[in-house]
């Protein structure tokens, strides 16, 4: 034990002063995910309500201080533009749900004899505008548990958990994930220094001028990736026998072949015998395949990821939400779906409710500022 320079007690060393472990970037994918496939089995405004009431609050707990943490907020606007991009379809160009609520009439453009079934203009019924509200906030959900997904943990995070096999195919993923975040914080940036010039920074004329040096910028940047890549040997690989890249390639092949099939097994009256056995073996023999394959890219990995229990029960709450939504939209399809003909108020299943509170547990298992410890002090 040794004493600080302030003297306010003793700093921890040895395996005490070690970094804590944090929550897996996968984990915090998967409990996303899983909540934006919760969010596509239901229709009902107010549990898809709840849902993003869950995700923004575990985002504000647990988001860190990064720049792909402050996109989450370009989520929310792309969320809401495509709600009224949605719901201004549904006024211009009509809906295939019968109304008898009228709220206002257009003037409709009569379309030639080959444009059957669409218009434009005419009645606008209440019944269509809310089941195109409803449809909407659904793919506004969604897009909201992706924006939570990239706010918790940044998706280059991921590429350390990637099998070697498929590292050049996750760097461009992860590349055209981090470029809108980066978009973001410069258009932040150049839009701030605008302000502080007595600059415009809005209207036609703020966005051009800051347009073009927001994508000088990432071309810049990419340039800049491109020359670190090739510094650090990107798509450099190993020798491996002949045997082991045949085995390799009939492995992955077979195995997504075993996938299709298993898939399209179980999606089937016909084979529902064979389904699951066949999708097991070809995910196995995919699984293999990649290890097989990761020994081409040799690379090590700087202060991995841990799966602790704190991401099992990250992971584990999303994937619970997910899974008792698909189980309540299979027994009470209409709490889970409200119709719109006749119109009729929705109403809050409360297990299905419950179930979606439990996507709650991150905020508690994993927050992004633990209280701080009180320093020990020495004895006098």
């Amino acid at each position: 034990m040794r004493k600080p320079a302030d003297g306010t007690g003793t700093a921890p060393s040895g395996p005490r002063a070690r970094r804590a472990p944090g929550v897996h970037a996968g984990a915090w994918w998967v409990w996303a995910l899983a909540l934006g496939t919760a969010a596509t089995r239901t229709t009902n405004p107010l549990l898809l309500g709840l849902l993003l009431a869950v995700s923004g609050y575990v985002v504000v707990t647990c988001r860190p201080d990064t720049p792909s943490a402050r996109s989450y907020s370009a989520f929310l606007r792309l969320a809401l533009a495509v709600l009224v991009l949605r719901l201004g379809f549904a006024v211009v160009l009509g809906s295939p749900v019968p109304g008898t609520h009228v709220l206002l009439t257009l003037p409709e453009v009569p379309l030639p004899h080959w444009a059957q079934g669409i218009r434009l203009g005419g009645r606008v019924t209440a019944e269509a505008l809310v089941f195109a509200l409803y449809d909407a906030l659904k793919l506004a959900a969604l897009l909201i548990c992706v924006g939570a997904a990239n706010a918790l943990a940044a998706p280059a995070r991921l590429l350390k958990s990637l099998p070697g096999a498929l590292y050049e195919m996750g760097v461009a993923v992860v590349v055209a994930l981090t470029f809108a975040p980066h978009l973001v914080a410069d258009a932040r940036r150049l839009r701030a220094a605008r302000r502080l010039r007595g600059r415009p920074d809005r209207g036609v004329r703020g966005l051009l001028h800051v347009g073009l040096p927001v994508l000088e910028g990432a071309l810049e940047r990419s340039v800049a990736l491109a020359a670190a890549m090739d510094a650090r040997g990107y798509g450099r690989t190993a020798e491996v026998a002949p045997a082991v890249r045949r085995t390799t390639a009939a492995l992955t092949l077979g195995g997504l072949l075993g996938v299709c099939a298993g898939t399209y097994g179980l999606l089937t009256a016909e084979g529902g015998t064979y389904g699951l056995p066949v999708l097991a073996a070809g995910l196995a023999a995919a699984l293999a395949g990649l290890w097989l394959g990761g020994r081409r890219t040799p690379r090590t990995r700087y202060r991995p990821d841990t799966w602790g229990p704190r991401s099992w029960l990250v992971a584990g709450s999303g994937v619970a939400v997910a899974a008792l939504l698909s189980l309540a939209a299979a027994r009470d399809p209409q709490a889970l779906h409200p119709g719109v003909v006749p119109l009729v108020a929705p109403a809050l299943p409360l297990w299905p409710a419950a179930a979606v509170l439990l996507g709650l547990v991150p905020a508690v298992a994993a927050p992004a500022h633990p209280p701080a410890r009180t320093p020990l002090r020495e004895p006098s």
